[in-house]
């Protein structure tokens, strides 16, 4: 199972919240900033229906794949 980590972290001026490379928007207070980490990471958890997707990968190929919409990733949030 994929695990995805919310980060807190300080950003442009305010502070926001951080999957990998990928910053949100930027929040006033550290707690606003959680708040929204939880309310996506909870989200992130939700079954959806089963679909395909394609996607360009970074040699230029787009692939097509079946995504099962059960196969939701395990998520966490950190400060």
């Amino acid at each position: 199972m994929t695990q995805v980590t919310y980060r807190i972290v300080e950003h442009d001026g305010g502070w926001a919240y951080k999957v990998g490379d990928t910053y949100s928007e930027t929040f006033s207070s550290h707690e606003a900033a959680k708040a929204a980490a939880v309310r996506a990471a909870r989200e992130q958890k939700v079954p959806d229906e089963t679909a395909s997707i394609e996607y360009e990968t970074t040699d230029g190929q787009w692939l097509t794949e079946r995504a099962d919409g059960h196969d939701r990733p395990a998520t966490e949030v950190e400060d």
